[in-house]
């Protein structure tokens, strides 16, 4: 049994708060911290049967009962939080990004170099999700052949609060990320150059911000293999996530997953089902199976499936795209 401590009660902390409670057998939340508990989180986690509730994660650190702990606090806290766990002597599972600064992440490296027992997975919760796991068995069983074309459709139903964007990193650090990880992990491949064309369409004050909404990005993978995301920030119609890889032998192609495959034909018309509306519909399971992996990792000492290169190179693809679009041309992540 994996005792699991959670720092941060947010969004995204009661997420895996709730997918190991339910869904993971051999790991239990034992702790969990936030400096900012709110009343109502604190019932929820209670009721999760949660033993320990602090608002110093220093305090889940400090103790020997906790082997692992989650880092699902605010992105800027990630990297320094990290260290600090591997340091103590606990497996880290740390949600995506690592942080926005390449230094920063450089850092956890040399601390995961100096600790080589401690466990560290990045929290790209997407590879885990059955459509697009299949996608990547049936190219590593050769039935694909050798990728040359992957296109990624990632479209969220609704923009964020324009406010949010300050604190983000902007929509490729954000959003997009997931699909540059998706990418490196549907192609086996690193990147190797990025081009980007984007937009500001749905939201003005997004633009305000500094930041676009709508997005075209080209990339050019280390094996040789090319791929396309469009990426918007509302789809009305709902969340909208595809993936096709195309290669020398054949194709795979996810569809988006909808309530039910029931297609109503009559004298109005045929019409099928919208899509999940939002991630929490589309990838709880993933987040379960991320955890279930994460937990064996950290119990049979086998290497975590996502580890702290795929934050680096994942982190390195939003920067190089963001450069792109200041300066409006290719752009190489060896100039990163």
């Amino acid at each position: 049994m994996i005792n699991i401590g959670i720092i941060g009660a947010g969004r995204i902390g009661k997420v895996h708060l709730q997918s190991i409670t339910m869904h993971v057998k051999n790991a239990c939340v034992k702790a969990v911290a936030d400096p900012c508990m709110k009343e109502d989180t604190e019932i929820f986690v209670r009721g999760m049967g949660v033993e320990k509730i602090c608002r110093d994660y220093r305090e889940l650190l400090a103790d020997p009962g906790i082997d692992a702990v989650l880092v699902c606090s605010s992105t800027d806290t990630h990297a320094a939080i990290s260290i600090e766990a591997i340091e103590a002597g606990k497996h880290v599972f740390c949600e995506k990004p690592v942080d926005h600064a390449l230094d920063r992440i450089e850092a956890v490296e040399e601390a995961l170099a100096a600790h080589p027992g401690c466990k560290f997975q990045v929290g790209f919760n997407r590879r885990f999700d059955h459509n697009f796991a299949a996608v990547r068995k049936a190219y590593d069983q050769g039935k694909i052949g050798q990728a040359h074309i992957l296109k990624i459709t990632s479209r969220d139903p609704e923009p964020p609060n324009p406010a949010y964007i300050k604190v983000s990193g902007g929509m490729f650090l954000d959003m997009t990320i997931h699909d540059f990880d998706m990418a490196c992990f549907l192609t086996d491949s690193d990147v190797e150059e990025v081009y980007v064309q984007s937009a500001v369409l749905v939201d003005p004050a997004i633009g305000e911000q500094g930041d676009v909404d709508t997005a075209i990005i080209t990339m050019k993978m280390t094996n040789g293999a090319l791929a396309v995301i469009d990426n918007s920030r509302r789809a009305v119609y709902g969340y909208d996530q595809r993936a096709e890889l195309f290669g020398s032998k054949g194709m795979a192609a996810t569809a988006n997953d909808t309530p039910s495959t029931v297609i109503l034909s009559n004298g109005e018309g045929i019409t099928g089902e919208k899509p999940l509306y939002f991630f929490l519909e589309r990838y709880m399971e993933s987040f379960a199976e991320e955890m279930r992996q994460f937990v064996s990792a950290c119990e049979n000492g086998t290497p975590v499936p996502v580890g702290i290169h795929a934050g680096m190179q994942a982190v390195k693809i939003g920067l190089a795209a963001r450069r792109s679009v200041e300066e409006h041309r290719p752009v190489k992540l060896a100039e990163l």
